[in-house]
């Protein structure tokens, strides 16, 4: 899939991913300090992933970890600093919504604390009745 805006190009090809950017985004952000390079690749081995760029420079970063059938967990969407408040995060968000292979799905869940007001425009909602949000979490 690939969608261009301007001169900036959207795309899920893998191999233009700048691993190397993506890592250094992540890493200056509150969820992704602890990334390493080898955890990174793995992710993105086993995601969908949407990159966007500028030129040959990685100017933003989303997966979807999906069994592509029934649920899809949206995950590490950033923008470089440089390139926020141009709407590239809400162009990702569209994409991975409008991605073929993540129709028909049961659930597309994620976790905001910095931009709730983005995934709301979205249909993305904080009112479960009768669920509880629970987690497992590595022993550290």
């Amino acid at each position: 899939m690939e969608q261009t805006r301007d001169r900036l190009v959207l795309t899920t090809d893998r191999a233009r991913i700048d691993v190397d950017a993506v890592l250094a985004m992540l890493v200056a952000s509150h969820w992704g300090g602890s990334m390493t390079r080898l955890v990174l690749e793995r992710a993105i081995e086993n995601s969908l992933c949407f990159g966007v760029y500028d030129g040959k420079r990685q100017v933003g970063f989303a997966r979807a970890v999906t069994d592509l059938t029934t649920y899809a967990y949206l995950t590490d969407v950033i923008v470089a600093d440089d390139m926020r408040g141009r709407g590239i995060g809400s162009w990702m968000v569209e994409a991975i919504l409008a991605h073929p292979e993540l129709q028909g799905l049961r659930r597309i869940a994620l976790w905001s604390r910095d931009a709730p007001w983005l995934y709301a425009r979205y249909g993305f909602t904080e009112d479960l009745p009768g669920s509880h949000y629970m987690e497992l979490r590595a022993k550290r």
